[in-house]
């Protein structure tokens, strides 16, 4: 229950307004804990809402038309990121797997996402120049983004492995004990 509960999080923090929240989104945490919590079977439901969030967005609010082509490696991240935590936090969630997670879920969308803005739009007269110096300007745009990807995947993961393993701590009474995130 908590998996499908970060997810309905992950999709109210992408259709609520950003203004107030600093770019927080909770998609990249409820993902890796999707796939950490989750079986296989129930990975579509997670692809699928997000992308119909996509398209929500794309065409009520911000009035474009909608290219499925555009959105190809930002659904086949959500996949990824699904896999990753599966890989990573499933059997033995310590701290360093948790935190590794939050490192390279955002950077591995960081990279294919801001690539392939840089190779859709990398022609002539296009918004960057089809060379190294226009990759590396698309990448620095994207760089604030990033940042806030991080600190918000981290909370996330934080919060959902992190409570549940200090209620167990604390349950247990070994207060001299270290907390073990599993």
């Amino acid at each position: 229950m908590p998996a499908y509960l970060l997810l309905l999080a992950a999709l109210l923090s992408r259709v609520v307004p950003h203004s107030g929240w600093f770019g927080f989104t909770a998609v990249g945490g409820s993902l890796l804990y999707f796939g950490a919590r989750r079986s296989f079977r129930e990975m579509l439901l997670p692809m699928a809402a997000l992308a119909g969030v996509d398209y929500f967005l794309t065409t009520r609010v911000y009035g474009y038309d909608f290219a499925w082509q555009s959105y190809m490696v930002t659904w086949a991240w959500y996949g990824a990121a699904i896999v990753l935590g599966r890989i990573l936090l499933t059997e033995r969630a310590s701290t360093l797997r948790v935190a590794s997670a939050a490192l390279l879920g955002p950077t591995s969308f960081f990279l294919a996402s801001n690539y392939a803005v840089w190779l859709e739009s990398s022609h002539p007269g296009g918004m960057y120049a089809p060379s190294m110096s226009g990759l590396l300007t698309c990448f620095a745009v994207g760089l604030p983004f990033y940042g806030r990807d991080i600190l918000s995947t981290g909370l996330v993961l934080a919060i959902a492995f992190g409570v549940p393993a200090t209620v167990r701590h604390f349950q247990t009474g070994d207060a001299g004990a270290s907390v073990s995130i599993r």
